[in-house]
């Protein structure tokens, strides 16, 4: 998939009271362990079937019509029929199936991944896990007994630095697409250009595959896909522009106390 995961998982450690405690590192013989593993064959496995850089894998046989989607794995049909919610969720500004050379699922199924990856840490039995897939990001449990998850969003003005600090609560998804890293490469499907009025758009919510997508449709649409996001329940969105102003919907999970950088 062209990036770096990483995978955390907490481990159960008694108490002085005799109770358990999130915390630790996983020993070798944990279950944690093995779940780790099968949670990187589940990534390896979605790069083999999804990657559009990899001539013989099933979606680029796919959009190169060798094959028809009855011939492809099964959770082919199950990702392109994702996109097509995402592709009504966001008004239509994530559409895999407006790129050039054929449907792309990209902007959702690195989510997704990182989704089956998580599916495959829950059944350790850790009470809190995550996993980050280039900076989109999937966790269940809580890291420490009644604390979120905190998870600081870059900059995209400024290298280096943290524009806030989302909160996440037990289980939820947190998702950027932005132009800072590889530049503008994410198409406007009204232009077929690619788009340039944000410099990045990020998405909170309870599933990453959805908010990647969103995301990627938020960049896409310059911002005008603000309102639809909003409109899907327990999605909220932060934008910034090429000229470094901060637009957030309502509801956004900054952490209290901590304002956006300006």
């Amino acid at each position: 998939m062209g990036t770096v995961v990483s995978l955390s998982l907490a481990a159960e450690a008694t108490t002085t009271d005799g109770g358990a405690r999130a915390g630790g590192l996983a020993r070798a013989d944990d279950p944690a362990t093995v779940a780790m593993a099968r949670a990187i064959i589940t990534l390896h496995e979605a790069d083999r079937v999804f990657s559009t850089w990899k001539p013989r894998s099933p979606m680029s046989r796919l959009r190169r019509g060798e094959i028809g989607l009855d011939q492809a794995p099964p959770e082919v049909a199950r990702v392109l029929e994702l996109c097509r919610r995402a592709r009504d969720a966001s008004g239509g500004w994530f559409d895999p199936w407006r790129l050039p050379g054929g449907v792309d699922p990209t902007g959702l199924v690195k989510g997704w991944a990182a989704e089956q990856a998580l599916s495959a840490l829950r059944v350790s039995g850790a009470p809190a896990g995550m996993v980050n897939a280039g900076g989109d990001i999937a966790v269940f449990g809580e890291p420490s007994p009644g604390e979120p998850w905190r998870i600081g969003i870059q900059d995209p003005r400024f290298g280096g630095r943290v524009l806030c600090v989302v909160e996440l609560f037990g289980d939820g998804a947190v998702a950027t697409s932005g132009t800072y890293q590889r530049g503008p490469h994410v198409v406007d499907p009204e232009t077929d250009e690619p788009a340039r009025e944000l410099v990045a758009a990020t998405v909170a919510g309870p599933s990453l595959a959805f908010a990647d997508a969103l995301a990627t449709g938020l960049l896409a649409s310059g911002g005008r896909a603000l309102e639809h996001v909003a409109a899907n329940d327990g999605y909220t969105a932060l934008v910034v522009d090429a000229r470094g102003r901060i637009t957030a919907t309502r509801g956004f999970p900054v952490a209290v106390g901590l304002a956006l950088a300006s």
